[in-house]
C-alpha cells in the first residue's frame, strides 16, 4: 500500500545521543556545566561592556550584542538537552519542535549577519582610525544590529513554514538532540524541488553572502595593514581582528560542514557532534575569545573585581 501523501504528526521523538543511562548522566553533567559556563561568560561580558565607560565603543557594542545572541542561542537547546538526558519521555510537540526550529534558525542566521557587521566595523577601525568614531555612529551600529536580527528572523520564518508543511511520512523519530533541518528532511517522504530552491536561497542569503562580505572586508583590512609602516603598528592592527577571525572560523566552519552538502550525504551520527559544537560549545567559547585576548576587557574585569572585593 502506498504511503499517504499527508501524514499528521502530533509530536516528535528526540533520540538524543544515547540510551545508556550511565552515559546519559555523564552527558547531563557535561551539558549542565557548559550551559552554566555559557550563561556566566556571556552575562559577565555584557555586564562589563554596559558598566565600563571605556568599553562604550562600536567594537564592544557589537561584542555585547553577540554575547546577548549567544546567551539566547544556547538557551534554545540546552534546557531541552538537559531534560532529555534524565527523562524517559523524549517527546516534543509539533508546535514545540517548530518553535525550537524557528528560534534556532533565526538566531543562527542573525549571528551570520552580525559577524559580517563586525568585520565591517574592524575594516573602518583599521582603514580610517581618525574618522572611525564619526563613521561608526551609534545610529549606524544600532541599525546594523537591528538589520541582522530582522534579516535572520525573516529567513527563519520562510524556512520554518516550508519545512513544517512537508509531509512527514517516515515516522516521527528525530535522530538528533534538537529539531534540526537534516533529520526533519529525512522524515519527509516527498521533498519538492521548490523546497530545494528555498534551501539554496537560505544558504546563499544567510551564509554565503555574509561570508563573502567578511572575506571582502578582510582583503581590504589586509591591504590597509600592509600600508602601515611600523611592524608594531601592523601587529596591533591585526590583533584587533584576531578574536573576530577566530569566532568566524569556528562558526562558519561548522555551519558549512553540515548545511553546504547535499541531503544524500548527511551522516546524522557524525553531524550531531558538529551540531553540538556550534549550538552549545561556541556560545560558551565566544566570551573567552573576546575576553582572554582583549586587554581592555581584562582591565575592566580587574576593576570590577576590585570593587566587588571592597567592603
Amino acid at each position: 500500500m502506498e504511503k499517504e501523501k499527508h501524514t499528521t504528526v502530533m509530536n516528535f521523538i528526540l533520540l538524543g545521543f544515547t540510551d545508556n543511562q550511565n552515559l546519559q548522566l555523564i552527558l547531563f553533567v557535561t551539558f549542565l556545566l557548559i550551559y552554566i559556563a555559557s550563561l556566566t561568560g556571556n552575562i559577565t561580558l555584557m555586564t562589563l561592556i554596559y558598566g565600563s565607560p571605556n568599553l562604550h565603543t562600536p567594537m564592544y557594542f557589537f561584542i555585547g550584542n553577540l554575547s546577548f545572541l549567544d546567551l539566547w542561542y544556547s538557551s534554545v537547546y540546552s534546557p531541552k538537552i538537559l531534560v532529555n538526558s534524565i527523562c524517559e519521555d523524549k517527546s516534543i510537540s509539533f508546535g514545540g519542535c517548530a518553535a525550537q526550529f524557528f528560534f534556532s534558525a533565526g538566531l543562527a542566521y542573525s549571528e551570520c549577519y552580525l559577524l559580517a557587521a563586525m568585520a565591517y566595523d574592524r575594516y573602518m577601525a583599521i582603514s580610517n582610525p581618525l574618522l572611525y568614531a564619526t563613521h561608526m555612529s551609534r545610529k549606524l551600529c544600532t541599525g546594523l544590529v537591528t538589520l541582522s536580527y530582522v534579516s535572520g528572523f525573516i529567513n527563519a520564518t520562510i524556512i520554518t513554514i516550508k519545512t513544517f508543511t512537508l509531509s512527514f511520512c517516515n515516522g516521527n523519530v528525530i535522530d538528533d538532540f534538537f529539531c534540526d533541518l537534516p533529520p526533519l528532511v529525512k522524515l519527509s517522504c516527498n521533498v519538492p524541488e521548490s523546497y530545494q530552491s528555498v534551501l539554496f536561497f537560505i544558504l546563499v542569503s544567510n551564509v554565503i553572502i555574509p561570508l563573502a562580505l567578511i572575506l571582502a572586508s578582510y582583503v581590504l583590512i589586509l591591504a590597509a595593514i600592509l600600508k602601515i609602516r611600523s611592524t608594531e603598528g601592523r601587529l596591533k592592527a591585526f590583533s584587533t581582528c584576531a578574536s573576530h577571525l577566530t569566532a568566524v572560523t569556528l562558526y562558519y566552519g561548522s555551519i558549512l560542514f553540515i548545511y553546504s552538502r547535499p541531503s544524500s550525504s548527511y551522516a546524522l551520527k557524525r553531524d550531531k557532534v558538529v551540531s553540538v559544537f556550534y549550538t552549545v560549545v561556541i556560545p560558551m567559547i565566544n566570551p573567552l575569545i573576546y575576553s582572554l585576548r582583549n586587554e581592555e576587557v581584562k582591565k575592566a574585569l580587574k576593576k570590577k573585581a576590585m570593587k566587588w572585593k571592597m567592603p
